[in-house]
């Protein structure tokens, strides 16, 4: 035969022989048992490179001691047969059109995340997707062109995605996602799997390019969650689709959760998210200054707090918008806003002669410090302002620090040597580390208002207050006592080292013109 080959004494474990270890150690014991073997299937790799299946029958031939020197036998190219196994498989699981898993193997999919969110406590999400006025794409251009759009868009939902979680196509325009291992709080939950039909959104809003024919689609998308709470799969279906119609019927192109009361959460936090924008275009956001004084009450200098101006709500304080902008992005235009402001301030100081020894501190994100251009940035306000680098400080937390440590340094010491200070903010609160903090080109140690708060009144407190101003003092640095609202503990920091004080005891954040000189 064309497709067989005779192999005569030789060693078993071919070079080129491409057969999982698990196979291999099963295959050994048959042969060291002195067993025939029958249809022994492998993939090798011929001289071009190219992979064939081969299936091989024979038997292990031993010498007079008994041990294993080869085998005589037969192997068949098996090659057609994979390839039309193959793609009996791939007819059976997959979607001939796009290529993604069919219902068949979505269930199976969804199943098994169902299983390992009750083995391992997380959450998961059923996305549940529908283009909005895909039958008018039939309808005008034709089937063929409806076909194209919904490869493209199979292949952005696939981009949106981690290699764990899966995408299928139901049929026609439906399409389902499965995201698994997600938060095991349902509010996390929920908020990471809005975050990524958010990205779906937007990935399917952009214009298809379909052979040189702009095309435009958008899609309606209900989310379901689950959990380690028994529910079947078919159920799961129902609630993602029933989420779908109710995003068509708030008008397309949005998504719903089933859940009613994650849904209030999910439109409340997107009208907020809208509302900024609008308030960063607007210029609604201000910025308010709170002294910075010493031992004499005389100030020193302020820090730069945001506050929202809010045209219906009034004062909006950072509390209420600050997790979702950092949440959404929107940090970083915040964030611009903030410091340019700040700095256009703080020239202003540095003009007059009562307050041109003020310096402004600057509070900076995790997303602002570690985005590739932060210091370029922070020299181009500085540049554009004209504010004195030297009394301008960049207030940062210790866990933004410690994402890493080396990139942390080097972009301090490149705005260091312009000028510009680092003050570690919330002192105690993070994850101190007295091996990386001595290599930080710090200027200033302020003590959490935590500790403050209760210095009089507990011992730990009083005890870490205490041992934050002589750290500081150990290792050269300035150290500002925050939330300080009486003068008990004023004069209680004062005993222990500290001479800059921040708090009520001075004064609230106020607009720059309120602000009075001492």
């Amino acid at each position: 035969m064309a497709d067989t080959a005779h192999y005569g004494l030789r060693r078993w474990e071919l070079p080129d022989s491409l057969v999982p270890e698990a196979q291999w150690q099963a295959h050994r014991a048959q042969l060291e048992a002195h067993e025939v073997f029958h249809d022994f299937e492998m993939q090798r790799r011929g001289a071009d490179g190219h992979v064939v299946w081969v299936s091989v029958s024979g038997e292990p031939i031993h010498d007079a001691a008994g041990r294993f020197t080869g085998y005589r036998g037969v192997a068949r190219n098996i090659n057609a047969r994979k390839q039309a196994e193959a793609q009996i498989e791939r007819l059976a699981f997959y979607d001939e059109l796009t290529g993604l898993p069919n219902r068949r193997l979505l269930l199976d999919r969804l199943d098994c995340a169902v299983t390992a969110c009750t083995r391992d406590g997380s959450h998961g999400a059923l996305l549940f997707l529908d283009l909005d006025n895909f039958k008018g794409v039939n309808d005008t251009l034709g089937h063929e062109w409806g076909d194209r759009l919904l490869v493209q868009v199979g292949a952005r939902l696939t981009a949106c995605v981690r290699a764990s979680d899966t995408v299928g196509r139901l049929g026609g325009d439906e399409f389902v996602v499965v995201l698994r291992g997600l938060h095991t709080v349902e509010t996390e939950a929920a908020g990471e799997a809005e975050a990524v039909a958010h990205k779906m959104l937007l990935a399917l809003n952009h214009v298809y390019d379909v052979h040189g024919l702009e095309m435009h689609s958008t899609p309606s998308l209900g989310i379901a969650l689950f959990s380690g709470v028994a529910q079947s799969v078919q159920e799961l279906l129902k609630r993602a689709d029933l989420a779908m119609y109710q995003a068509k019927a708030q008008g397309r192109n949005t998504l719903c959760f089933f859940d009613p009361d994650m849904q209030a959460a999910a439109s409340a936090r997107s009208a907020l998210e809208a509302d900024v924008r609008q308030g960063l275009q607007r210029g609604e956001f201000l910025v308010h200054y709170q002294p910075v004084v010493d031992a004499e009450g005389h100030v020193l200098g302020t820090e730069a707090l945001v506050r929202w101006q809010h045209p219906q709500r009034g004062m909006v304080y950072p509390g209420e918008f600050i997790a979702l902008a950092e949440q959404t992005g929107l940090i970083l235009p915040l964030g611009r806003q903030v410091l340019r402001a700040a700095c256009v301030q703080l020239a202003q100081w540095n003009a007059l002669p009562a307050t041109a020894h003020w310096s402004v501190a600057v509070n900076v994100s995790a997303q602002e410090f570690r985005h590739p251009e932060f210091v370029q940035r922070v020299l181009e306000v500085l540049h554009d302002t004209g504010a004195p680098p030297a009394q301008l400080k960049l207030e940062l937390t210790e866990s933004l620090l410690l994402h890493d440590v080396e990139d942390s340094i080097a972009k301090m010491q490149a705005l260091r040597t312009r000028g510009v200070g680092f003050s570690l903010d919330d002192f105690g609160t993070g994850y101190s580390s007295l091996s990386y903090l001595k290599r930080l080109p710090l200027d200033q140690l302020k003590i959490d208002q935590s500790f403050v708060r209760d210095v009089l009144t507990d011992p730990n407190d009083a005890a870490i207050a205490c041992t934050v101003v002589a750290l500081a003092r150990s290792l050269g640095l300035d150290v500002v006592a925050e939330g300080v609202e009486t003068a008990g503990q004023r004069d209680f920091l004062l005993r222990n080292g500290c001479r800059r004080f921040q708090g009520y005891l001075f004064g609230r954040p106020v607009p720059a013109q309120d602000l009075r000189v001492r």
